[in-house]
């Protein structure tokens, strides 16, 4: 296939259930695309669903030999990558019609290198959960500070500055690591308002328990370099949103 567009960066382990619904959306997109599925050693019939793409020339998957873990899974995602852009989508999640498209022509418009979208919460079932989790126009860096806005399933991101800032340490939130070192150079990231996302609720997501999902916030802040009265303090900001995000 020609060179693509954007390059979406599919992680996976055991998402048998769910990665249909999520690759079938990434082709409605109607952008050109690559999708490579990074496949970190599932034991479930992960690799037999795929197989029912194998004659689609956009997609690329690889299994991996060792679990690597989801950072590992998506670094490596990210240097197969071809596209001028890189997308992630997680395996439980799927995508609004056109959602790569908007995100395109705001980024060009702007001259961001990163995007990201609102999202609405779903149930494991794929029913809606009633909640929709906004995003503003413009992220500065100073607000990604105080909680993170850019959910890693609804993000569009040139190639060449995400391959400088590789996910890492997954006993923390790695995508929120990354999202502030990127807007601690580039200043700012852009948002489209719109439930653009469809996020898949998992009772077995690193979120889901939340005072595990705050012991891994604060070392995001230890991580990114503050000392620990900083990271103290950012944290109980973060605490705060994150009461008035999911009330």
């Amino acid at each position: 296939m020609e060179k693509p567009l954007v390059s979406v960066v599919m992680p996976v382990y055991n998402g048998e259930k769910y990665i249909q619904r999520a690759v079938d959306s990434v082709f409605e997109q109607k952008v050109s695309l690559e999708l490579i599925v990074i496949d970190d050693c599932s034991v479930d019939g992960t690799e037999k669903v795929m197989a029912e793409y194998k004659s689609r020339g956009e997609v690329r998957y690889f299994r991996n030999k060792t679990n690597i873990g989801v950072s590992g899974s998506r670094n490596r995602g990210v240097r197969e990558a071809k596209g001028i852009y890189v997308a992630f989508l997680d395996a439980d999640d799927w995508w609004e019609k056109y959602k790569l498209k908007k995100q395109l022509i705001l980024l060009e418009k702007t001259g961001s290198v990163i995007c990201s979208t609102g999202r609405e919460l779903m149930h494991p079932d794929g029913t809606s959960a009633g909640k929709y989790i906004p995003v503003k126009q413009r992220i500065t860096y100073r607000e990604l500070l105080k909680h993170n806005s850019i959910n890693c399933s609804s993000v569009l991101v040139r190639r060449d500055v995400i391959s400088r800032f590789p996910m890492e340490h997954d006993d923390s939130h790695e995508d929120y690591i990354t999202w502030l070192k990127i807007l601690r150079e580039y200043q700012c990231a852009v948002g489209i308002n719109e439930p653009l996302l469809k996020y898949r609720l998992s009772e077995g997501g690193k979120s889901r328990n939340k005072w595990k999902s705050a012991i891994m916030t604060y070392r995001v802040y230890r991580y990114m370099g503050f000392n620990i009265l900083k990271s103290t303090v950012l944290f109980i900001s973060y605490a705060i949103h994150g009461l008035w995000k999911y009330r």
